[in-house]
């Protein structure tokens, strides 16, 4: 068999791989071959931010609705809202990287190396907007005012969350993490 036929055929081309599936703005994360390969855009940074955000909203608005359905008090809401947000959050990556071929204490382990701390400073903004919203914290499912609170801390914490995750893309950690899984 000619090797050298087969490896020509079937070289990795980095370049293309950076470029399929909108991946092109994740060019600052460690690559296949374990080299830096530039900077991270802002819409790379953003769509990490939107991944991470989908599962946050989904587990914090569950919490929040149990909770509030439950009439469980504010901090006892909160706990599972956060709890389910982090739940979520981390779901989302480790099934994707499962799908990928990682067995489960690895994928568990660049689930919480991807979105850690994406997760943390998402839900510590979100939350004190809740927090520091004047009858947010008392407002029931059928107010506005809960939806709005809610809402608003998502799109302040997406703000805030985003620069973070472009940082750390940018020097081969957070979300970059996944994308030797891709």
């Amino acid at each position: 068999m000619d090797h050298g036929a087969h490896h020509t055929t079937t070289a990795h081309d980095h370049d293309a791989h950076q470029a399929h599936g909108g991946h092109a703005g994740h060019a600052g994360h460690e690559g296949h071959a374990g080299h830096r390969t530039g900077g991270v855009t802002w819409g790379a940074a953003a769509k990490a931010t939107l991944h991470c955000l989908t599962g946050c909203a989904i587990g914090e608005i569950l919490g929040m609705v149990i909770g509030t359905a439950l009439m469980w008090g504010n901090v006892q809401t909160m706990i599972l809202a956060i709890t389910l947000a982090f739940v979520f959050g981390y779901s989302f990556t480790l099934f994707a990287v499962r799908r990928a071929g990682l067995d489960w204490k690895s994928a568990i382990k660049v689930a919480l190396a991807a979105d850690t701390v994406s997760i943390a400073v998402m839900e510590l903004v979100d939350n004190s907007i809740i927090a520091l919203t004047p009858g947010a914290m008392d407002a029931h499912l059928s107010d506005g005012l809960f939806w709005g609170a809610l809402l608003g801390g998502f799109a302040v914490a997406f703000l805030v969350t985003t620069p973070v995750n472009k940082w750390m893309i940018g020097r081969g950690k957070g979300h970059a993490v996944v994308h030797a899984y891709h």
